[in-house]
């Protein structure tokens, strides 16, 4: 469902276990709102100890909501909780107008936001996973018996054709994304020999900006949510180090829809391969601690929870205290920060990244067979080789490499013994 062009109300509910991010508990959903077109009419805010089950917030509140709807005329209520689907139909019969919640409305941004064939694939995907156990409230023709040769079973009711539909074109996206996986993993996987580097982050971090500032590249640039949804790989040169593999990834929020992190897997399979992970956080945010904790909840989601991870504190020129900058590095020490517009700390950054891209080579003795002129060829492009001698038709070579490589070695005929850690 769309909410462009609809005026809204935006509901926020603090409960002990999903507190507000900060002072504005409408911040977040307002943003969202508004990346969707609703042209918000008004707010309402409620702190509980628990939600009620049938309408989620209690009477008091939805009377208020009621006569909020009926006084600003709005269209749609829009929740910046996640709903059942007994508490939307509850909820819609008593204020009259549409009713969706938090999830609901991340999935219709996406929506907007899918250019390639490969996301639309996936929203739909994602959609239909959220829609399917919510068809009941959302048709309005349930119980009918619609006639046709051939279509339904005897006393299929138009719910359950719609749920067979429905159904059979989420078996039928799976099967496609399946072969669009397959073949993103290859294309990743194509590049293992590379130096793979991923941002990902918070949305509205500023991940694009600052991959344009490293590669120069034209990566969209918004300042609004999830302005990127496709990955984006660009060749990042770092001096007196040599080219890196940069990639920008789709933002991250707090509750992100679980399907919808299932159905990008394939689009975040860059951030899964990828060597070092760059998790940019907006520092100037009062919020970024708790954006920092949701981030790792979706990279723990994807496996990714154990991968090398460097934290960017961006956008420090909008921090007018220093104080609040100095906080979050004593939170986090091995943090970097830096600003991706005026350029500040970038040479921090690189430093950092050139450190953990080098920090896990091993030293090792090679013996590999003379005629053996693809072992050698690879040592010789990869590897930092210290000495080399002949002897019986082998070759022994002593060198410095980075530890991934050593199995492609190994594959292809080498004898590694590694002599230490470099």
């Amino acid at each position: 469902m769309s909410v462009r062009r609809e005026r809204a109300i935006l509901v926020s509910v603090s409960l002990p276990n999903r507190p507000w991010l900060s002072d504005d508990p409408c911040e977040e959903i307002r943003g969202l709102a508004e990346s969707a077109g609703a042209d918000i009419v008004c707010e309402l805010t409620q702190k509980r100890h628990d939600i009620q089950t049938g309408t989620y917030i209690g009477s008091g509140k939805l009377k208020e909501l009621v006569d909020l709807v009926q006084a600003t005329s709005a269209d749609v209520v829009i929740f910046d909780n996640d709903l059942s689907p007994g508490q939307v139909r509850n909820l819609e019969k008593a204020t009259k107008a549409k009713v969706i919640d938090r999830s609901e409305l991340i999935l219709d941004i996406f929506a907007t936001r899918a250019r390639t064939p490969e996301s639309r694939l996936q929203v739909e995907l994602a959609q239909l996973e959220y829609s399917l156990p919510r068809l009941k409230q959302m048709w309005s023709h349930l119980g009918r018996h619609a006639g046709g040769i051939g279509t339904r079973g005897p006393g299929e009711t138009q719910l359950e054709e719609d749920r067979r539909l429905v159904g059979g074109r989420i078996r039928d996206l799976k099967q496609k994304l399946e072969i669009v996986q397959s073949r993103k993993e290859r294309e990743v996987r194509s590049r293992s020999e590379e130096h793979t580097v991923s941002l990902v982050g918070y949305t509205n971090a500023g991940k694009s900006r600052l991959m344009n500032t490293l590669t120069g590249a034209d990566t969209y640039v918004q300042n609004q949510l999830f302005s990127t949804l496709d990955t984006r790989t660009r060749q990042w040169h770092i001096q007196n180090f040599g080219k890196v593999l940069l990639s920008d990834t789709v933002g991250f929020i707090r509750d992100l829809p679980h399907h919808l992190v299932a159905s990008f897997k394939a689009t975040l399979e860059e951030a899964r391969q990828a060597r070092l992970l760059l998790h940019v956080v907006d520092a100037s945010s009062p919020a970024a601690e708790i954006h920092i904790d949701s981030v790792k909840v979706v990279l723990k989601e994807l496996g990714c929870e154990n991968k090398p991870t460097i934290l960017v504190l961006n956008k420090i020129d909008k921090i007018a205290d220093r104080t609040r900058l100095q906080l979050l590095q004593a939170t986090y020490p091995k943090s970097v920060a830096i600003s991706g517009i005026t350029g500040e700390g970038l040479e921090n950054l690189k430093e950092a990244v050139v450190e953990a891209l080098t920090q896990d080579f091993m030293e090792a003795d090679i013996v590999v067979d003379s005629g053996n002129g693809k072992v050698l060829s690879y040592l010789g492009a990869h590897a930092e080789i210290y000495h080399q001698e002949f002897q019986n038709g082998t070759t022994h070579i002593r060198c410095r490499l980075p530890r991934y490589l050593a199995h492609h070695v190994v594959a292809e005929g080498g004898n590694i013994k590694e002599l230490g850690l470099g």
